[in-house]
């Protein structure tokens, strides 16, 4: 096997030993694979970008996309603000999120790429390092990063930051693919793999869950997002949910009733997104000669009914379960369902739930402010993930969150029955 062969393999198998529970447990030698092998993404991805884009690589100010080229860079920030200039990194969640700083390396990063101080629209007038200087800073960051962890303690308190580094740059990842998809071009051209969701049926299984006491939220070890604390317990009656997210061959009779047409089906803000949204059919959707299509990266293909629908707003999965006469889980449902029943698939899709995205008792922020705080507005959770999420990112407890009208994500829904 050649060097080149040899790193891919290296890469994959980064990309997809550190699954579920074990990415949030990994040890200093398997974290420090991981980080490399998300980097080696990030660059595939970005190098994609560059690709279709053309140097100056343009894309519109919409609140869903940031420029690629300042996601690459604010990846390399990100890992250095928490891990080489943190004075306090040894101390994990412990740490004073406003230390001083040790100097960066370049000496304007914090204007250019500080997410929490730039603001979203402002990233488009931004001087920034061309792409040849971004990836060599990150190259830098990279190695700095590698070297204090193997010489920070093995514990969770200690790999703390270097975890947030990983999850942080897998999600742009993700992100990533998402911008892809929403710009219709290939983000698999530079050798970024495509992941594999489970294999797509027609599955009409219910499964049926009994009354329990259910604990939400992540007991450890390893480690844990901030809104996943403090673990608590709450009470759940016996209820059907779905086996599998809901297909195509099950979405579209909703579309051919008026379904999009029907304001009592959708509620008054999901009426008011429906009439912004005049063309009435999911994102990437559309009616071509010989039936439905799908886009995917850019090209039309024939729409597979087996398929989870996908690219659904929250308020077009309301929609759907008022039609159906459904509902969404919950997100105490879904996890105790995730967690406990034999037949429950998942990872085909990011699910809405009827849960609002809203902090555990107890809450703490941890260092980073700006992961859930700010966002505890009322939006649904989200649970699942989708085939653009990497391995490392999956687990049933992890708590996705975007607001209701959000159609560029990879989102669909499961129901249970009313009772």
């Amino acid at each position: 096997m050649d060097e080149r062969a040899a790193a891919i393999v290296a890469a994959k198998h980064s990309l997809h030993a550190g699954q579920g529970h074990e990415a949030r447990t990994l040890g200093r030698a398997a974290l420090g694979q991981a980080l490399q092998a998300v980097r080696r993404r990030t660059l595939q991805l970005f190098d994609a970008f560059e690709l279709a884009l053309g140097p100056g690589l343009p894309v519109p100010c919409t609140p869903e996309l940031n420029p690629p080229l300042w996601e690459l860079g604010h990846t390399g920030w990100f890992a250095d603000w928490w891990i080489a200039r943190n004075p306090q990194c040894a101390l994990g969640p412990r740490a004073d999120p406003l230390v001083t700083r040790r100097p960066a390396r370049r000496a304007n990063a914090d204007a250019l790429y500080n997410s929490s101080t730039v603001p979203h629209e402002q990233r488009w007038q931004l001087d920034l390092p061309d792409a040849d200087h971004t990836r060599a800073d990150l190259a830098t960051s990279l190695a700095d990063t590698l070297a204090l962890l193997d010489t920070t303690a093995d514990d969770d308190q200690g790999l703390y930051f270097f975890r947030l580094a990983l999850f942080h740059e897998a999600m742009h990842a993700e992100a990533a693919v998402y911008m892809a998809q929403t710009l219709g071009i290939d983000p698999f051209t530079a050798g970024a793999e495509p992941l594999a969701s489970p294999a797509a049926s027609l599955n009409d299984a219910v499964l049926k869950i009994p009354a329990q006491r259910w604990t939400l939220g992540w007991a450890g070890p390893g480690f844990a997002f901030d809104n996943e604390l403090a673990p608590h317990t709450v009470a759940l009656d016996a209820f059907h949910i779905d086996a599998q997210a809901l297909r195509w061959a099950d979405f579209l009779p909703f579309m051919t009733d008026g379904g999009y047409e029907q304001q009592r089906l959708w509620g008054e803000a999901g009426w008011a997104w429906r009439q912004q949204h005049s063309a009435g059919f999911p994102r990437h959707l559309r009616r071509g000669p010989h039936g439905w299509e799908q886009q995917n990266f850019g090209r039309w293909r024939p729409l597979d009914l087996q398929a989870a629908a996908t690219h659904l707003s929250g308020f077009e999965a309301q929609a759907w379960c008022r039609w159906a006469g459904r509902r969404l889980p919950t997100e105490a449902e879904w996890e105790a369902a995730a967690l406990t029943a034999p037949g429950f698939v998942w990872g085909e899709v990011w699910e809405w739930t009827a849960s609002p995205f809203a902090p555990f008792p107890g809450f703490e922020p941890h260092p980073y402010r700006d992961y859930s705080a700010p966002w505890f507005d009322g939006r649904p959770v989200l649970k699942g993930a989708c085939p653009a999420t990497l391995p490392l990112m999956r687990h049933p407890r992890y708590r996705n969150y975007f607001p209701a009208a959000r159609n560029d994500i990879v989102a669909g829904l499961r129901t249970v029955g009313l009772r």
